[in-house]
């Protein structure tokens, strides 16, 4: 027989406990666990990812990725332009409020994904991927310059590249590759 039973967690990251009965034997396993409480009410996710693609004539188009700190890793990451979703705003508002925060630039939104898990075995953080364009060749674009918040956090400079970007860029160069064998996914 397969029982499983878990604890009610709190809004702090605190470890779960699950039981597993198989048989005669049980198992008791720990989960750690976090749970968002930020997430605004009425919002489908509680925060978006930007993958902004800047277009310029008589250049390569580029994906624009930020460099930002994040405290759990002890160091910087290289990650989409991304944040939280504000109270009463849509998850393209808050994408084209959140690129211009972080880069400076402004775009328009191509496309706007489904309410996405982004480590569901350990939070229920939930976002949206936005992908924007960004005109390159527009006079408000040609020098960006970013709107920092008011914690910029310094440390030493261990830079890891987020999932969700590592996983777009294999993702080019599968399509690059194999153009054809690319299976698309369609909602």
């Amino acid at each position: 027989c397969e029982n499983r039973a878990t604890i009610a967690l709190t809004d702090i990251s605190l470890p779960g406990i699950v039981r597993e009965c198989h048989g005669e034997c049980e198992h008791f396993l720990i989960w750690e666990t976090v749970k968002r409480t930020t997430r605004k009410e009425g919002s489908s996710a509680d925060g978006v990812a930007v993958i902004p693609m800047l277009l310029r004539t008589l250049h390569y188009d580029c994906v624009i990725l930020v460099k930002q700190f994040r405290p759990p890793m002890g160091g910087y990451c290289l990650e989409f332009p991304a944040g939280l979703i504000e109270e009463n705003e849509s998850p393209e508002s808050a994408a084209l409020r959140e690129l211009e925060e972080e880069t400076g630039y402004k775009g328009d939104v191509i496309d706007c994904s489904p309410v996405t898990c982004l480590d569901p075995g350990l939070t229920n953080c939930t976002t949206h991927l936005v992908t924007v364009t960004i005109n390159g060749d527009e006079a408000e674009n040609l020098r960006p310059k970013q709107k920092p918040g008011e914690s910029m956090l310094v440390a030493e400079q261990h830079i890891v590249v987020d999932t969700r970007v590592y996983a777009y860029a294999l993702a080019l160069k599968h399509a690059a590759a194999k153009p054809l064998q690319v299976p698309f996914m369609k909602f």
